[in-house]
């Protein structure tokens, strides 16, 4: 897990982990570079588990400029001051519907969007996202500054849930949970174990072990959700992320085989 700071990429982080460590390294989750705070960095086969990490949901410590605008709905935009102070400091919360803003690195028609309105199209179709805010308390206000805490689901545009409020553009960004992992995990290598602690854990033998080592299906027991990644564990070690379809347990992926 790693503390990103501010002015760098996301992908300048990982191109530093690769000169550092080298081998396979990619991240799950990306911080706009204003941003600061926990960035799930990940080596070598643990790559392999991007997906069942980068939809977890994501808390976060902004703080709301007040009284001004930014075209980007952050600092690195440009900036107008408006005086108007928002009289409602209150974010919405729930699900609820967001326009992919055009500093974003999503494709639109081939092209990354921030690549368009680096050429100064605004007017370039934008997706529309469902995300679900499932809080944003107001820690302290003061004069024209805001500070909130917010837990959100994955994809959520913290600077387009700022804008909500009016005058107002997010100035400071910093992550503070991925998941049910905290900052205070900031500097640790964690096992692939860890990593995947929110997943249903279930211990299987040596014999099943070896068969799941080699990608083979297994028997599912009873308990085992349907259709849902679980972790497949002998001792201590993560061998493998399963689904249950009907009777049979199929690896999706295998870390490596037992011993």
């Amino acid at each position: 897990m790693y503390d990103k700071p501010a002015g760098v990429t996301s992908h300048d982080v990982v191109a530093r982990v690769r000169r550092e460590r080298g081998g396979k390294v990619g991240h799950a989750g990306t911080l706009d570079p204003f941003a600061t705070g926990l960035l799930t960095v990940l080596l070598g086969r643990a790559t392999r588990l991007q997906r069942y990490l980068l939809d977890l949901p994501k808390t976060y410590v902004a703080t709301a400029q007040l009284g001004w605008k930014s075209s980007t709905g952050d600092p690195e935009g440009d900036l107008e001051q408006t005086g108007r102070i928002p009289a409602d400091l209150n974010l919405p919360v729930g699900e609820i519907t967001q326009m992919v803003p055009m500093t974003s690195a999503v494709k639109v028609g081939g092209e990354r969007l921030y690549r368009k309105a680096h050429r100064g199209e605004e007017t370039a179709e934008r997706p529309v996202r469902r995300v679900t805010i499932h809080r944003a308390e107001l820690l302290e206000s003061s004069g024209d500054r805001a500070v909130y805490e917010i837990e959100c689901s994955s994809g959520t545009y913290i600077r387009t849930l700022i804008e909500t409020l009016g005058d107002a553009y997010c100035q400071e960004l910093r992550r503070t949970a991925v998941g049910p992992i905290g900052i205070e995990r900031a500097g640790e290598l964690l096992t692939p174990l860890e990593a995947l602690s929110f997943l249903p854990r279930f211990e299987v033998d040596d014999t099943t072990a070896d068969r799941i080592g080699f990608g083979q299906p297994v028997e599912a027991l009873e308990a085992m959700p349907e259709g849902e990644p679980v972790a497949l564990v002998n001792g201590d070690n993560l061998l493998a992320v399963a689904r249950r379809s009907e009777d049979s347990l199929k690896p999706e992926v295998v870390l490596e085989p037992r011993g």
